[in-house]
C-alpha cells in the first residue's frame, strides 16, 4: 500500500493523515476524482485496520484521506486517549477542507466515511457539511441503546465496576487531576471499554505501532449521551449504512432506524461487529458494496468490480 503522509490543523493541534492517491480513471472528471475522508472508531488509529479499506477504495479510482483524531495515534493534542465526540466531529470538518485541496481531488465530490463510533460521526458530519455521499459501516448511533445492549452481554457487577471507575475519572478531571485510564479492549471479566468474548483478539490483531490499549475511563459516561442518530433526518446526500445483524457493540436496530430516517441504502451482514474488518470473511463484501454504491452515485464511467479477499 502506497500513501503520502501529511499534517493539517484542527483547532490548535496538528493532525496526522495519509493520502492514498486514486488508481484508475473511472471516477475522474476534468482530471479530478472524488475524495473519501475517513477515521477510525472507538480509540482506533489509522494504522490499525484502516489502510486496507483506504487502499481498496483508492484502487477503485477514489482519492482517500485517512486521519487520526486529536489525542490519538500520530496526531498531536491533549489530553491523550480521551474520546471527545464534538472534537472528533470538528476534526472531520477540518479534514474535509484539506481533502478538497488535495492534488487530484474533486472538491465537489467529497465522501465522508466512518466505522463504529466514527460511523456515528458520519451522520452528524453529513448533516452539517456539503458532501456528495456518506458511508457508515457498523455505526454506533445511540449510546443509550448501546448501554442497554451491553447490559445484555455483561454481568451487572462488571458494568458496576466500569461505571464506578468512570465516575471517579470524571471527578478527577473536573478537579484538575489526571484522569484514570482503562484498557480500551480486554478479556471477559476485565475492566475495559470493550470486554466481550473475542473482542480482545479481534481488535489487537489489527493494532498498529501508534495504537495504545488505553482510554479515559469516563468513556461509558461519554457514550451515554452520544446520539448522532438524531441528525439522520437532516442527511440529504446519498448514504450507505452497513449493519452487522449480530453486532454486540453497535445496536443494529438503532442503526437501521437511523438509516431509515436518512433514507439510506442499507446492507446487512450475518456477523458481529469486527467481522467486516480486514482478515475476516466479510471484509471483501463490505468493501465491494461500498465501491458499488459510490460507483452508482459518483463514477463517470462504469467499472468492473473484482472480488476483494479478506486480508
Amino acid at each position: 500500500m502506497t500513501y503520502t503522509q501529511l499534517t493539517f490543523r484542527s483547532g490548535n493541534d496538528d493532525i496526522d493523515a495519509w493520502h492514498f492517491a486514486a488508481r484508475g480513471a473511472a471516477f475522474v472528471r476534468d482530471g479530478r476524482a472524488p475524495v473519501v475522508v475517513m477515521a477510525h472508531g472507538l480509540g482506533g488509529t489509522k494504522d490499525s485496520g484502516l489502510a486496507p479499506f483506504a487502499d481498496a477504495l483508492a484502487g477503485a479510482g477514489l482519492q482517500v484521506l485517512a486521519f487520526d483524531y486529536r489525542g490519538f495515534g500520530a496526531s498531536r493534542g491533549t489530553p491523550r486517549q480521551r474520546v471527545e465526540p464534538d472534537g472528533q466531529v470538528a476534526d472531520y470538518h477540518a479534514a474535509i477542507e484539506v481533502a478538497r485541496s488535495l492534488d487530484g481531488a474533486d472538491p465537489d465530490r467529497v465522501v465522508v466515511w466512518g466505522v463504529s463510533l466514527s460511523g456515528g460521526h458520519v451522520f452528524t458530519v453529513a448533516a452539517q457539511a456539503t458532501v456528495a455521499a456518506a458511508v457508515a459501516l457498523t455505526p454506533l448511533v445511540d449510546g443509550v441503546a448501546a448501554g442497554v445492549l451491553a447490559a445484555q452481554h455483561h454481568p451487572p457487577a462488571a458494568l458496576a465496576r466500569s461505571t464506578s471507575v468512570g465516575v471517579r475519572s470524571r471527578l478527577r478531571s473536573l478537579t484538575g487531576r489526571a484522569p484514570t485510564r482503562i484498557p480500551l479492549v480486554g478479556r471477559p471479566g476485565e475492566v475495559a471499554a470493550l470486554s466481550l468474548d473475542g473482542y480482545f483478539e479481534d481488535y489487537t490483531v489489527l493494532a498498529g505501532p501508534t495504537w495504545r490499549n488505553e482510554v479515559d475511563a469516563d468513556i461509558g459516561l461519554t457514550l451515554g449521551s452520544f446520539r448522532p442518530g438524531r441528525h439522520a433526518s437532516a442527511v440529504s446526500c446519498p448514504m450507505l449504512v452497513q449493519i452487522a445483524d449480530f453486532d454486540r457493540s453497535a445496536p443494529p436496530h438503532a442503526a437501521a432506524d437511523a438509516a431509515f430516517r436518512a433514507r439510506a441504502e442499507v446492507r446487512h451482514y450475518p456477523c458481529d461487529h469486527f467481522d467486516v474488518w480486514p482478515g475476516k470473511d466479510l471484509f471483501g463484501a463490505a468493501v465491494e458494496h461500498q465501491i458499488s454504491f459510490l460507483t452508482r452515485h459518483l463514477a463517470v464511467e462504469p467499472i468492473a468490480l473484482t472480488p476483494i479477499t479478506a486480508r
